[in-house]
């Protein structure tokens, strides 16, 4: 039967004797919380899965557009942009020292101690919406390369000239089956394996599409050019804006790995598909493309928890506090599991994150536009998240005079991003009003 445990905080009280017990003071943290037990392998695990996500899959789309004079440009301004805000908020991460000041837990955490009132809920705003894009994301990225085996399958099998049509939609019901079980899982330290496995497999899929676009130049020429995708040969001139501005979002969404497959664009010149692994620039070797595109799924199952664990986390977290009483959100119960060991059950969190799950895949389902959802997603979070707070931390943090020299150019690096983020977002939502005027729902697409 199992064992009922009542649980109404996220931390565990002691009396100023307990901390003369050796035992406990090492499973205690020098702030009084859980001893942090994340090592470098296991960091660099959550940290790659994170970073090389379905976002480096459009990168020879959005170099396509651009050309590689303006492509290589936005692609470096991004990589540097991201670096140096990067560092900016890495020196947030204790306050009000970046040395021997109080931890930060959480994004939020750190906006709330150095910014305060109202930026802490647009930081929260912007932080989880974002998450929740990227989860949709990733269903639909997920599901397209499960599609993909299958239709390489039917093309090695009937020839390419065969449509080989095939329906995304039970291939995302199997992923969010998939995070189904995978979302009960209780917190990031229990995520390490996934982490693990999933980074493995971006190296692998990664390596793969670098090797075949190295051997597809060397096989063949391809027809590049350095403005991109050439006005009234390839698209018209409106054509030709509007792609460039969602090409923009694109990279701010894969900005942190493109230095590593720049050269993809000369694989495809200005017909690299929106995926490259799933478009069909390549066809053989079939069984190749059919263990990238399936070790591009397996990274998707694991980075989907890496992003959504946060949110669980928060929404959690936010309701203990709130209903500390309600034995539904706080209570766990001890399940015996063969080959796992004690397991501990929280109704709340089996019922809420169980929904998360169907509603992310429900919306995948209904807009299932790879290129245009990713650029959104790019547009939408890269000023707030990477540029803006930071920013304004680290003035808070330096105590940088207002008008100084420092402070200007600081505030002219954050404005212009702006600006980027706001055409990329632009070009973005064009992309997916197009795509929805020929889009019919739950139906097979060409």
């Amino acid at each position: 039967m199992a064992k009922q445990m009542q649980k109404t905080s996220m931390f565990i009280e002691q009396s100023p004797g307990d901390y003369e017990n050796g035992d406990i003071q090492k499973k205690l943290d020098d702030d009084g919380r859980p001893k942090r037990t994340g090592t470098w392998v296991t960091a660099s695990a959550h940290i790659i899965t994170a970073v090389i996500g379905s976002g480096v899959l459009s990168l020879a789309w959005a170099i396509a557009q651009l050309g590689w004079v303006a492509g290589p440009a936005v692609l470096m301004a991004f990589s540097f942009i991201t670096y140096f805000t990067s560092t900016l908020l890495a020196d947030c991460y204790r306050a009000p020292d970046p040395v021997h000041g109080k931890r930060n837990y959480t994004y939020m955490d750190v906006v709330r101690a150095y910014l305060g009132g109202r930026k802490v809920q647009l930081c929260g705003l912007a932080q989880y919406a974002n998450l929740v894009g990227i989860t949709i994301g990733y269903t639909i990225t997920a599901s397209i390369s499960m599609v993909a085996v299958k239709r390489s399958n039917c093309f090695h099998k009937h020839g390419h000239h065969v449509k080989c049509q095939t329906s995304n939609y039970p291939f995302m019901v199997i992923f969010a089956c998939i995070q189904l079980v995978l979302s009960q899982i209780p917190n990031f330290d229990k995520l390490s394996w996934l982490s693990i496995v999933a980074a493995i497999m971006s190296f692998a899929y990664s390596s793969i599409g670098l090797g075949l676009s190295i051997a597809k130049v060397a096989g063949e020429h391809v027809r590049t050019s350095l403005t991109g995708v050439t006005v009234g040969v390839d698209v018209s001139g409106s054509e030709k804006v509007w792609r460039t501005f969602q090409a923009i979002g694109d990279i701010a969404f894969a900005y942190a790995y493109s230095t590593v497959l720049i050269e993809i664009q000369a694989t495809f010149g200005n017909d690299a598909p929106g995926n490259f692994l799933t478009g069909f620039g390549f066809y053989e070797p079939f069984w190749l493309i059919d263990f990238a595109n399936i070790c591009i799924a397996i990274h998707l199952i694991g980075a989907y928890q890496v992003f959504a664990q946060p949110l669980f986390g928060f929404v959690e977290g936010w309701c203990s506090r709130n209903w500390p009483n309600s034995k539904f959100i706080t209570s766990e119960h001890a399940v015996d599991v063969p080959f796992y060991g004690i397991y501990y059950l929280n109704f709340f969190r089996l019922v809420w994150r169980t929904a998360y799950v169907i509603i992310t895949a429900v919306v995948a389902m209904i807009f299932p536009f790879f290129n245009d959802f990713l650029g959104l997603i790019g547009a939408g979070s890269f000023w707030p998240l990477t540029v803006y707070f930071p920013i304004e931390m680290h003035i808070a943090q330096s105590k940088t005079p207002k008008y100084s020299f420092r402070w200007i150019w600081l505030k002219i690096l954050s404005w212009v991003c702006l600006v980027v983020s706001l055409i990329a977002a632009a070009g973005s939502v064009q992309g997916l009003i197009q795509s929805l005027k020929t889009y019919k729902p739950f139906q097979t697409q060409e």
